[in-house]
């Protein structure tokens, strides 16, 4: 499932089936000020065909985890620590304004970003904040949009993006150079 072979029963071990060290925090030292450290089956073997994963989500001061979708799963985020404002875009077809919904979140807030949509957290306080995220595929992928469209490899155009988000040839140069 996903790309992943079971393994054989006569083979499975504890090991297959845990991970050690979330509690360690991520390395939010990086322009945008967080850090995710995935739980997936790629680093929990055992959860092939299980449909679940999780993560843990630091934050610095202000830091943002940038607007991203998942492809394959919904995702519930649960603050452990800190304050975040948390949003995400309605899809085009249900609504056409692409209206965000938004919400400040507090230690012990749950927020649930459905499947698809893209989303976004950010730390509002002056301490890190730390978080938790549930997510209902064993895979489920991440597209960071700034990522995904100004360091595509192949580059997208750069006519094509000045076009796409109206703006001179130059910006869109200016933004490429930041990935």
């Amino acid at each position: 499932m996903n790309g992943f072979a079971c393994k054989s029963s006569t083979t499975v071990q504890a090991d297959d089936f845990s991970l050690t060290g979330l509690h360690i925090p991520g390395n939010t030292r990086n322009a945008v000020g967080a850090a995710v450290t995935a739980v997936t089956v790629t680093q929990i073997t055992g959860l092939n065909t299980l449909g679940i994963s999780m993560g843990r989500i630091d934050f610095a001061p202000w830091g943002i985890n940038p607007p991203h979708t998942h492809p394959r799963t919904s995702e519930i985020l649960t603050v452990i620590d800190g304050s975040l404002e948390v949003g995400f875009i309605t899809s085009n077809p249900a609504n056409p304004d692409n209206r965000l919904i938004s919400k400040t979140l507090q230690k012990g807030d749950v927020f649930v970003f459905p499947v698809g949509l893209v989303h976004y957290q950010r730390n509002i306080g002056n301490m890190n904040a730390v978080t938790i995220s549930g997510l209902n595929s064993q895979n489920p992928g991440v597209i960071t949009i700034g990522n995904a469209v100004f360091d595509s490899k192949p580059d997208i155009s750069t006519d094509i993006l000045a076009k796409a988000f109206q703006v001179n040839k130059n910006i869109v140069q200016q933004i490429k150079g930041k990935f």
